[in-house]
This record gives structure tokens, sequence and C-alpha cells, in this order.
């Protein structure tokens, strides 16, 4: 992979994962199960255990649906590293959540997205998203 070819994905998948997170924000989940692989595993912090494939990640997403709402977001130092056909997206997130008092609530998350080109199109085979550890 030339360097233009290796950046071009970086924006590429970093485009796909913000474009994801604006419909997420608005209470549409399935920003995300459109860029995931069929045998995605998925984990965040209102998971037991391991998701395993997209139709029961699209089972997890249903009631969610609608019940989102974030008021804007920052990805922080987001880093995709590229080795032959996966990239590993890492990336800090303060989702900005409203309130009924006049301001917003912050959350703070650590997400790792990895990625996989699956005949020439990138898609998530794995997420995990983790509160990230309060200051102290």
């Amino acid at each position: 992979m030339t360097m233009s070819s290796s950046q071009d994905t970086v924006k590429e998948i970093v485009a796909m994962e913000c474009a994801a997170l604006d419909r997420w924000g608005k209470g549409d989940p399935w920003g995300f199960t459109e860029i995931s692989a069929d045998e995605v595993t998925y984990f965040d912090t209102g998971t037991e255990r391991r998701i395993d494939g997209l139709a029961a990640l699209k089972q997890l997403y249903t009631p969610r649906e609608g019940k989102i709402k974030i008021e804007r977001y920052d990805m922080i130092n987001p880093k995709v590293q590229i080795h032959g056909s996966t990239a590993v997206l890492t990336f800090n997130l303060i989702d900005h959540v409203p309130t009924r008092e006049a301001s917003a609530k912050e959350v703070h998350w650590n997400a790792t997205e990895v990625y996989c080109n699956i005949a020439g199109e990138w898609k998530i085979i794995h997420t995990h998203w983790s509160h990230t550890k309060p200051a102290f």
C-alpha cells in the first residue's frame, strides 16, 4: 500500500465511523450495522457477554432506535493502524448528551473498531466500547 492510498484509507475509515456516529446521535443505530460484516463481534458497557454476528447486533440495537440523543460528539485522537486487509481504529469519544438542565452531560468513551477489507469494502469485524477511567 502506498503512502497516498494508506492516507486515503485512514480518511475513509474515519469518515465511515463519523457518519455512523452522526446517525447514532440522532437515534439511528443502523449506520453501524450497515458498515459491519456478517461475522462482527461486539462488546460495550451494556453487554454482559460478547455479541456474535450481525443478526445479534441488530437485535441488540432494535430497542435503542429513536432513544439515543447526542447533541454533538468529539472524536479525540483517532488512530488507524493498517496491516494488509485489516485496519484498527482507536479513539476517545466525548458524547454531549442533553439533560433537563441547560447544559449537556459529557459521557467519555474508549473505542476500538477493527475493520477488514471484504470484497473491496471496509467493514467492521469487531467493536469494543468502554467508559474511560475517571480522573483522580
